[in-house]
């Protein structure tokens, strides 16, 4: 029979769940420091099943008197008695500070770097960092500071933040676990999937090109690949990406002189709902910043001058990913 049977009455699930209830927190500024009323303690199924053991060793010890019982259950117990103390000290007084969390795109998963502060001359081995159900490992050297990485799924565009997070530590023996609940003011942006095969942007003055130039179809350079539609002429299907048991796909052709581009929502397909349309523009600003040319970026409501370069595509694709989620 396991001997922690008895703990796992939804009982003692109300009073664990009671605790985590009490620290749930707005989010909140940086420095967050554990102090003596942030830290919570209880026993862990290895640490409620050590005791019932003791219990077990200190009844036969006074049943049978045994001398050496006794000397064995009290030492055993003062050392679980120990752990305790030794899991609590092991987080108080540690500072967490928030480092800098990268924008990615929709789909890939999203680092949120936290700074965590050891002032004392004590090492702070075992903890834990866990949040959404994902967790990083880390251990301090003595008066340090050591940079911790939480990575998390994303599922869609805009602000993504991080949310209720724990650190706990079990630390040295695994029966108590002590842990803090933090809820840090930290957040990522996280920009439209891109689509994967885009179709060329259309090939009018207002909707892709302004100034000494414009791009529009032709058959001067391969440009890709594209679903096939009932419109396409067979002598610009991929044949054999067909014949290799691909799908149909027709080949794009471009031909590009000099000038600026630019993307506006109003020259999209009216049948592309709104998330569509997002990835689609994302992947037209990733190509047009990989060709070198100056670009824009009209939606409704926002309008982002002709540029280039990683900060101009941060902020494109930033507006992106804010679309019709903040009140402009």
């Amino acid at each position: 029979m396991n001997p922690v049977w008895p703990f796992s009455h939804p009982f003692f699930h109300r009073l664990h769940a009671s605790f985590e209830a009490r620290q749930q927190r707005a989010p909140e500024t940086a420095p967050i420091l554990l102090t003596q009323r942030r830290i919570y303690v209880l026993p862990t199924p290895a640490g409620l099943g050590f005791a019932v053991a003791m219990g077990v060793m200190l009844v036969t010890s006074i049943n049978y008197m045994l001398s050496l019982g006794y000397a064995l259950t009290f030492l055993l117990s003062g050392t679980a008695i120990a752990s305790v103390i030794h899991a609590f000290r092991n987080l108080f007084q540690l500072s967490i500070y928030y480092g800098k969390s990268e924008p990615v795109f929709c789909g890939d998963r999203v680092v949120y770097h936290l700074l965590i502060d050891n002032p004392s001359h004590r090492r702070r081995p075992a903890l834990v960092l866990r949040s959404s159900g994902f967790e990083s490992q880390v251990a301090l050297p003595p008066s340090s500071r050591v940079e911790v990485g939480l990575s998390l799924p994303t599922q869609h565009r805009g602000i993504q933040r991080l949310g209720r997070t724990v650190i706990e530590t079990r630390w040295p023996l695994g029966l108590i676990r002590a842990w803090s609940v933090l809820t840090p003011a930290l957040e990522a942006v996280i920009y439209p999937a891109p689509e994967p095969r885009p179709p060329l942007p259309p090939a009018t003055a207002g909707g892709i090109a302004e100034g000494s130039g414009m791009a529009q179809s032709g058959d001067d350079d391969f440009a890709g690949l594209r679903n096939y539609q009932h419109s396409d002429s067979p002598r610009h299907l991929a044949w054999k990406v067909f014949a290799r048991g691909g799908e149909l796909m027709t080949k794009q052709f471009a031909s590009i002189e000099g000038g600026d581009l630019l993307f506006d929502w109003s020259f999209l397909p009216d049948e592309l709902d709104v998330e569509f349309r997002l990835s689609r523009l994302a992947a037209w600003l990733l190509q047009a910043e990989h060709s070198g040319r100056r670009y824009a970026l009209k939606l409704p409501g926002v309008e982002i001058t002709y540029d280039r370069g990683d900060n101009h595509l941060r902020r494109c694709l930033t507006a992106l990913a804010l679309y019709g989620l903040i009140q402009t």
